[in-house]
Order: structure tokens, then sequence, then C-alpha cells
């Protein structure tokens, strides 16, 4: 895979450093390690950065703890509801931990 979307809402958090890492459902855990990634928002599928992949790691919902939702940018429950709006019947999900190469 070379490329990832996020929603637009998340597009600063990314940019500014704040948001490392994305969770997302078995359909899109095929990333590789070290590989660098055109990223674009999901809703006008606008290119705004390249990230570099830093690691995949598989993770239950119940498994989520404050340090994602660190890495995340938001606090728990914040982060579990995006995840329920999104995936909501999906409990397998994978960390996919990444840095900004190119803003």
């Amino acid at each position: 895979m070379n490329q990832i979307t996020f929603y637009q809402r998340f597009q600063q958090n990314i940019l500014n450093g704040s948001k490392t890492i994305t969770i997302r459902d078995a359909s899109e855990k095929d990333f590789t390690v070290g590989s660098i990634v055109d990223v674009f928002t999901f809703e006008q599928h606008q290119w705004f950065a390249k990230i570099k992949i830093l690691s995949v790691t598989a993770i239950s919902f119940q498994e989520l703890t404050d340090i994602h939702a660190q890495q995340e940018n938001m606090t728990l429950n914040e982060l579990k509801t995006v995840i329920r709006e999104i995936y909501p019947n999906t409990n397998q999900l994978f960390v996919i931990h990444y840095q900004l190469v190119e803003p």
C-alpha cells in the first residue's frame, strides 16, 4: 500500500506532529514497515503529506490505553468513540505508528 487517507479534521494534528498513530481495521493493515506513504484527505482525496511507516501492531479494542489516545491527540473516551463510529463491530484493530516525512 502506498497511500492512506485521514479525515480532514485530523490533518493539522498530523502536520504538527501531535498525531503519530492511526488505528485501522484489517483492510488497512498491510503497510510495509519503512515504506513512505502519500497521505490524502478522505473527503476530497487531496494530498497533504508523506509519512514513514514505523510499525504495524495488532491490538484489540479492549486493549486501547491512554497512551494510544495521547498518540492520537485525544482522550481515551474520545478515541474509543471515534473508533466505534468508524468500525462499529470490529474488535481486532491495528495500530499504525508513523512519522511525518514531508508536509
